[in-house]
């Protein structure tokens, strides 16, 4: 990627106070893109370089934006505008106080208030595990830095889950008057603190730009390089993935060539293509084979017209086995049975009640054994006839009292008058009549199954004919003919007196349908036969088998290519992922945009002054001409005096060099009031370049609120002794551990680095908190602080023979001896004897062997303070002599 700028730009709005910055209108252009490429931005500006999972992550979320499904349905992140620092209001000024009340950061104590000098420079220091980076963290968070990658921690002592959201409160001083903002982790912080700049890591860096040349890359502007570069790494995942999902057509390529549906359908094989039409093609059902078979058997018959004629007779003959069939299964279907059961027992119900009244007759009273059975009935019968002509006018049985009988020709009287009615009524009785009906109806109906015809007719010619065709339905067939006899004799048993209706031979599936289709089978192949006879026929057919014959290699490639669909569907899908991932015309339309104000000469001017207050004389940055569309434009590259190669030198300190010179130069420009924060600016960087950086740092102090964290010891004391050298007194706070935890704030230098005045000053509170240990009866406490202070008390005496009797020619964590300030050092004699009379009481309590050995007594507080106040005497009697000479 490489950007262009205008050679007519002259000025800088970029960085003027009421013009938005480079990474709010980055934000501000985010929010109109698609979702991946937010993710990517998102990630880089927390990030500043994307991972290979963060990669991952795109490259899914840009699949699913061209409809390809995410199986772990990741989410697209956002950079916010809450995230990005802002501009403050036109000539506001905004000033640190102090930090305070920081809860759950760390291990940080709560308690703690930092105080910072609004005006001028404040220096941090602490050493590793002193809390000094909890403060820095959260500085970087609540003041929008870019370079938040540290994440703040709870305190890793408190119960899992309890510790809230890392808090802290900043005071204020906005335009003179006193704030307080509060800030909490997870929440927009307070807008007045993005005043604030942080120098963090992702200042600006050179880069070697796709022309071999080191191009300047402004704050923010790196984001759009980058997203480059990712949009580069997702185009070639795209085009790899693409490259694997290549349809193989190999398999189906010679079916494709075909002059059938198949063939139609194959050659034209795409993403549009429906499945459904390939499985609806691909169908190879029982149906299709006996079709492919019938054909290919019509075109390979010798004589079609005999063939045909054999295959007619054929199904005749088995559609007449059909009808036997269902014609003979007819006569002991089910509902002949339910007719049978019906008359059966109707003739059964029938006769007992016949039986019932017979046998009630015969026990009448007075009559001769044996009146009412069949003899006696046939006797009475006999009567009736010879009363027609013995009694001629009457109507028997009526035949009066007076009447002879016709059975024993005595006259009958009352009572065989009446005798011979009941007789007749008797014989005449409805239930013999209905008795009678039943039975006959029931002996019609078990003859006509006694004499039903239930041959099939199936001999071994008929047989062997269904075999060839059917084996099983041959088989079917025989013993269907079984099955008819053992059902009608189950049904006549079960018509017996004794018979069980239960053990009836029950229905079974008749081989009669599948008897039709084989019939139809063999008119189709019939037909087939015949159609061969023309050519226009014989032609059609051939097209009708090659069809069959594509349908069945289709079935067996059924997953191939459905396969290839769907590869043709999702290359489709990636090839638009290829498009979108290779569309970084907008990016770079954007970048030119915001950097075309970036090469002006007041830019150049800038950069270079601030390359040169640290140093890097041999680095500088040039308006470089390059073209675009025969249009001549400008980029910031930098490049080595003597034409020498810029690689040579862009090591780790000078790119760390760099990013302070842009740093410096892009927050002057930007003309604003706001104060400047730097976390370890020389981490990188040598000693001799360390104290460029100081004195860069402590002359801009000069002019804003700046605050240094650091835990070296010797770009603390040069930062000092740069910032004294302008006229000013820095304020140096020290933070270490203590009993209440981390960070705990002291405002002085730390005592390895304060002047011999501070160290008194050190020494006397270190005092107070010993005799503290002496009132409470804490001997063994007091002991060892005690011997804490006379350390410290020996250490204050070589800080002031260095600082004081030599007048600071040589001092530690100083570069260089300064023989300039000879000329003013005079040692007295009183000054030998002094210092070494306490010096040496000092070492006696200092831990060392004969110390021990002597087990000397602890002197009591008012012996210390009187130790540390020949101290004080001495320092001032020697600051004094030295202002004195001239």
């Amino acid at each position: 990627m490489e950007y262009h700028y205008p050679k007519d730009k002259l000025i800088f709005p970029l960085f003027k106070a009421h013009m938005t910055t480079i990474l709010q209108e980055i934000q501000k252009w985010s929010e109109e893109l698609p979702a991946w490429q937010q993710h990517a931005i998102a990630k880089i500006y927390a990030q500043g370089e994307l991972t290979q999972q963060d990669h991952d992550d795109m490259y899914a979320l840009l699949k699913v934006a061209h409809k390809i499904a995410d199986p772990e349905n990741r989410v697209a992140s956002k950079l916010a505008a809450g995230e990005v620092a802002v501009q403050p209001a036109v000539g506001q000024l905004i000033q640190i106080g102090a930090i305070k009340n920081l809860n759950n950061v760390n291990a940080l104590a709560s308690d703690q208030r930092l105080s910072i000098s609004a005006k001028g420079l404040t220096v941090i220091y602490g050493e590793n595990g002193s809390g000094k980076s909890g403060y820095s963290r959260v500085f970087k968070h609540a003041c929008r830095a870019r370079d938040r990658r540290e994440h703040i921690l709870p305190n890793a002592n408190e119960e899992p889950g309890k510790a809230g959201p890392p808090q802290a409160t900043f005071e204020l001083h906005v335009d003179g008057v006193e704030h307080e903002v509060q800030w909490q982790s997870g929440q927009v912080s307070p807008a007045e603190l993005s005043s604030i700049a942080i120098f963090d890591s992702h200042c600006a860096r050179a880069y070697l730009d796709n022309h071999g040349d080191f191009a300047y890359v402004p704050y923010g502007l790196d984001i759009l390089k980058k997203l480059v570069d990712a949009l580069g790494t997702l185009k070639a995942m795209a085009t790899k993935e693409q490259g694997q999902n290549t349809p193989d057509s190999a398999l189906f390529a010679e079916l494709s060539q075909t002059k059938t549906k198949v063939g139609t359908l194959l050659s034209a094989l795409s993403a549009k293509t429906k499945p459904a039409d390939v499985e609806a093609l691909a169908t190879w059902s029982e149906e299709k084979k006996a079709e492919h078979a019938n054909i290919v058997a019509a075109l390979s018959e010798a004589d079609p017209k005999l063939k045909a004629q054999t295959l007619r007779n054929q199904a005749t003959r088995f559609e007449g086995l059909s009808t036997r069939i269902d014609k003979a299964i007819t006569l002991l279907d089910d509902a002949h049975l339910a007719a049978l059961v019906a008359v059966v027992h109707t003739a059964s119900v029938a006769k007992e009640a016949a039986e019932l009244a017979s046998k009630a007759f015969r026990e009448t009273p007075g009559q001769l054994l044996g009146t009412g059975e069949e003899a006696w009935k046939k006797l009475f019968k006999a009567a009736r006839s010879f009363a027609a002509e013995s009694h001629p006018g009457k109507e028997f049985p009526h035949l009066g009292p007076e009447s002879s009988c016709p059975l024993c020709q005595n006259t009958l009287g009352a009572e065989g008058a009446a005798r011979l009615v009941m007789f007749d009524e008797f014989v005449e009785r409805k239930t013999e009549q209905e008795a009678k009906t039943a039975k006959d109806a029931a002996d019609a109906l078990i003859s006509a199954i006694k004499l039903a015809n239930l041959e099939l007719l199936i001999d071994e010619t008929l047989k062997n004919e269904i075999a060839a065709r059917n084996q099983a339905l041959a088989e079917s067939c025989v013993g269907i003919q079984k099955w008819l006899t053992d059902r009608r004799s189950s049904m006549l048993t079960a018509c017996q007196p004794a018979g069980d209706w239960a053990n009836l031979v029950q229905l079974i599936g008749s081989p009669a349908p599948a008897l039709v289709l084989l019939k139809d089978q063999l008119i189709a192949e019939a037909v087939a036969m015949e159609e061969t006879l023309d050519e226009a026929g014989r032609a059609k057919m051939i097209a009708e088998r090659d069809e069959l014959d594509a349908c069945r290699r289709l079935s067996e490639l059924k997953a191939g290519v459905l396969l290839a669909i769907e590869k043709h569907i999702i290359t489709g899908k990636l090839n638009s992922c290829v498009t979108a991932a290779g569309g970084t015309m907008p990016i770079s339309k954007k970048a030119t945009q915001l950097s075309d104000t970036m090469a002006t000469k007041e830019v150049v001017a800038a950069l270079n002054a601030e390359l040169e207050s640290l140093n890097v004389h041999e680095l500088k940055v040039v308006m470089k001409p390059t073209s675009a569309k025969g249009k001549t434009q400008y980029k910031l590259a930098l490049e080595m005096l003597g034409k020498r190669d810029a690689t040579e030198i862009l090591s780790e300190g000078e790119q760390r060099a760099i990013a302070i010179a842009s740093f410096l130069a892009e927050v002057g420009l930007g003309k604003g009031l706001g104060g400047m924060v730097f976390d370890d600016p020389v981490s990188s960087l040598d000693h001799s370049r360390r104290e460029y950086v100081a004195r860069r740092i402590a002359k801009e102090s000069l002019s804003r609120q700046v605050i240094v964290f650091t835990h070296d010891l010797f770009f603390l004391n040069v930062l000092v002794h740069e910032a004294r050298a302008l006229g000013m007194e820095p304020a140096c706070r020290s933070l270490r551990r203590a009993p209440a935890g981390y960070g705990v704030a002291d405002e002085s230098m730390p005592f390895e680095g304060a002047s011999t005045k501070d160290r008194v000053g050190i020494l006397r509170v270190m005092l107070v908190e010993a005799t503290k240990l002496r009132k409470a009866g804490d001997d063994k406490g007091y002991k060892r602080e005690a011997r804490d202070i006379y350390a410290h008390l020996r250490m204050s005496w070589e800080r002031a023979v260095e600082e004081l009797l030599f007048n600071g020619v040589v001092l530690r964590f100083r570069k260089g001896v300064e023989t300039n300030r000879l000329n003013k050092v005079t040692i007295e004699p009183g000054d030998v004897e002094t210092i070494t009379k306490n010096m040496g009481k000092c070492s006696n309590y200092t831990g060392h062997d004969g110390a021990i050995q002597a087990n000397l007594a602890i002197p009591l507080p008012p012996e210390i303070e009187q130790d540390i106040n020949v101290l004080d005497d001495w320092r001032k009697a020697a600051s004094d002599r030295l202002n004195k000479k001239k």
